[in-house]
């Protein structure tokens, strides 16, 4: 899955929530919070899709 696909399915959670998406660029991560569920997505045009579903998951994205 790409990255730019993960960055906007969490853009559009936070805004159907009605909360800020915070974002704050780390080392080789990306760290994203919504509310008080934070993640961190990797800095890779290509994530794995286990880890994709992983992350959209625990941030409570419904597929």
């Amino acid at each position: 899955m790409k990255r730019q696909q993960i960055m906007k399915a969490l853009s559009a959670e936070a805004k159907r929530q009605g909360l800020s998406l915070l974002i704050t660029e780390g080392g080789s991560h990306t760290k994203v919070s919504i509310g008080d569920r934070h993640t961190t997505v990797p800095r890779h045009n290509e994530i794995n899709e286990i880890t994709a579903k992983a992350i959209l998951k625990h941030m409570g994205v419904k597929p």
